[in-house]
């Protein structure tokens, strides 16, 4: 039985599904940098006397509820049920990575507040760098690559630590005095955790588990960690007394988490399928929206030097070309071989049915049949609707200079990039 199990996970995949399955996840990887980048928009309101962690804590409850009701409304909690029957162990991989995205989300509040948008942004994706080495260390990811592979993912990582040399460089002119240090610190903590953060992702799918089924546990520890971050930081009755007096921007703040979600759900099916070697910095393609946010809808770096400019767009681009040469350094079908080694190793470690292991890492149904809605499911859906439409009602636009023009444009490239990348996914993988 054991030796049968192990020629069906190490069977090569056929060469066609690959290419299909890795060109599935470099897409994910650009809408996820889209809506990853368009999340972080509304933290600029943290300039209106909101605290930085009282507006974490906001935004992480919209996470909570899109975390929820997406993979109702996608496949319905029945599947995800069933997903999480097959490998139980990973309820608890997902809260630990919910506690550190926590941490780092917070983190972020504060890179923002004291560097701006548009130079934070590089500075905490330099998760790339753990990104690909964790994924080489644990996963089996860039193992018999051959030479032109390594070449592009380690020349890829060197531009990207340029670039973010470039833009640390220039955050000292365009913050605040005394806090371009506290903020370029922020930022790269925030890159450190989420950099480590990409570990349980790549067990999860090594293993079998869907990227819906994962959040729904993943936000279990996002919600805890920051609900005692903040009664411990603010006080029960002080944090209630700044929520109600900033019930005018609350759907902002978590409509942002909303977004967010949306990105990070990308971001996990670029991790599942091309790898975090390669899908996380992919998706950091974010840096590049999040310049589009900050210098064209919130008008950051006006009035700046030539040089300041030269420094935060020139640092970007290095950035974006570093994530990209990763991210075309696509897996031969030696490598995703030794990817297979590392998910039959995975599989016996917690006792996972080999035959669930293979139909995950070819993007297809374990058990066929569909998973139908339930009325919870409905529910769900309805009450989440029904509470951003409260939050809408009494929404007020916040006190930012804001270009609207820009942020249409920006955010209708945002929705056809969903529509694109969701209607390839439906029908390549079934949201499998």
């Amino acid at each position: 039985m054991d030796s049968v199990a192990t020629v069906a996970v190490q069977t090569p995949m056929q060469a066609s599904r690959l290419r299909t399955l890795q060109a599935l996840g470099v897409f994910c990887g650009f809408a996820a940098g889209a809506w990853l980048g368009g999340a972080e928009a509304p933290i600029k309101i943290v300039n209106a006397g909101v605290s930085p962690i009282t507006v974490s804590l906001i935004m992480v409850a919209g996470v909570f509820l899109a975390r929820w009701s997406i993979p109702a409304l996608v496949r319905g909690t029945s599947y995800v049920r069933k997903d999480v029957r097959q490998a139980p162990h990973l309820i608890v991989w997902a809260v630990l990575a919910g506690c550190m995205w926590a941490v780092a989300n917070t983190m972020t509040i504060y890179a923002i507040r004291d560097v701006g948008l548009s130079i934070a942004f590089p500075l905490w994706n330099t998760n790339s760098l753990l990104g690909i080495f964790w994924g080489f260390v644990l996963f089996n990811e860039l193992h018999q690559a051959g030479w032109n592979r390594w070449l592009g993912v380690l020349g890829g990582a060197l531009a990207m630590f340029g670039g973010a040399t470039l833009l640390a460089f220039a955050s000292s002119t365009q913050a605040l005095a005394g806090k371009a240090t506290l903020g370029v610190i922020a930022a790269l903590g925030a890159g450190i955790l989420w950099g480590t953060m990409y570990i349980p992702y790549r067990k999860a799918y090594l293993t079998g588990m869907n990227p819906l089924s994962f959040i729904t546990f993943f936000t279990v520890g996002e919600l805890a960690t920051m609900t005692f971050l903040a009664l411990s930081y603010r006080g029960a009755i002080p944090l209630w007394h700044e929520i109600v007096g900033a019930r005018t921007v609350l759907f902002w703040l978590m409509l942002g988490g909303f977004v967010w979600v949306i990105g990070d759900l990308f971001q996990q099916y670029a991790a599942k399928y091309v790898g975090i070697s390669r899908g996380v910095p992919l998706s950091n393609t974010n840096q590049l929206w999040g310049l589009l946010w900050g210098i064209l809808v919130f008008h950051e770096l006006q009035g700046g030097s030539q040089r300041v400019y030269a420094q935060v767009i020139g640092g970007s681009i290095l950035m974006a070309l570093g994530a990209v040469a990763i991210a075309l350094s696509s897996a031969t079908g030696r490598e995703h071989s030794c990817w297979q080694n590392a998910a039959e190793r995975e599989g016996k470690r917690y006792g996972i049915e080999d035959a669930y292991v293979r139909a995950s890492m070819e993007g297809r149904e374990f058990e066929q049949g569909q998973s139908r809605r339930t009325l919870i499911d409905w529910l769900l859906v309805s009450g989440v609707t029904a509470i951003f439409v409260a939050l809408a009602a009494i929404a007020r636009l916040p006190h930012v200079d804001i270009d609207l023009r820009w942020a249409a444009a920006v955010s209708v490239a945002m929705l056809l990039l969903l529509a694109g990348c969701g209607i390839a996914l439906w029908r390549t993988t079934r949201f499998s």
